[in-house]
């Protein structure tokens, strides 16, 4: 059983790790302080934009990768 959370934790790194690296950053440059608070449709619309997938898979991956640590450390699972 060890063997399998092992696996399935360097699954779930290779995993976080890509969705990091592919998410936009926050601030793109210079242009951020001409755009000022516009709304635009991706603004209004953000829930359902590729960046919130992203968002939602990184919580979720971060969140099992934690779950499956804690498991790795209990006694029944070593």
């Amino acid at each position: 059983m060890h063997n399998v959370l092992v696996v399935l934790q360097v699954i779930l790194c290779v995993i976080i790790i890509g969705v990091v690296l592919v998410q936009p950053g926050k601030m793109d440059g210079f242009t951020n302080f001409s755009a000022g608070a516009t709304d635009t449709f991706f603004a209004k619309n953000k829930s359902k934009t590729h960046e919130s997938f992203l968002k939602k898979v990184t919580v979720v991956a971060a969140l099992l990768f934690a779950i499956v640590t804690i498991l790795m450390n209990l006694p029944a699972f070593k």
